[in-house]
């Protein structure tokens, strides 16, 4: 199964795993919840328990408009979602593309006036 890792402050990374519980739950450091926070067949796999253990804060999710509602904390992954099936799948050469784009670079959480500002870590570099 080909899936996109996203690991807090780093570019996502393409892999390529037989997609069984224990593979999946040594990619997230624990116990998986699948969220399903995109239109596209598309799930984001995430340690349940990662805010409570206090892992790193990751990327932002965001509403239709670009307002944060939902931060994700730990190494997650994005794998396919087949529509007759209760199994995950490859995510298709498109949607990797499309969130490699998405993910491409890491974010910064601060908290500002009791509002958390999620701001693009760029490089140096860039």
């Amino acid at each position: 199964m080909r899936i996109l890792i996203v690991e807090p402050e780093q570019a996502p990374e393409v892999a390529d795993i037989t997609g069984s519980l224990p593979e999946m739950q040594q990619i997230v450091g624990g116990l998986i919840q699948a969220v399903y926070p995109f239109p596209e067949r598309v799930a984001l796999i995430c340690n349940e328990e990662g805010k409570m253990l206090g892992l790193p804060r990751n990327r932002g999710l965001r509403d239709e408009v670009g307002n944060l509602y939902d931060i994700i904390c730990g190494t997650f992954f994005l794998c396919g979602v087949p529509p007759d099936s209760d199994n995950f799948a490859s995510l298709t050469p498109e949607q990797i593309a499309q969130f490699q784009e998405r993910f491409q670079l890491p974010e910064a959480f601060l908290n500002v006036n009791g509002r958390i500002l999620c701001l693009p870590l760029v490089s140096q570099n860039e």
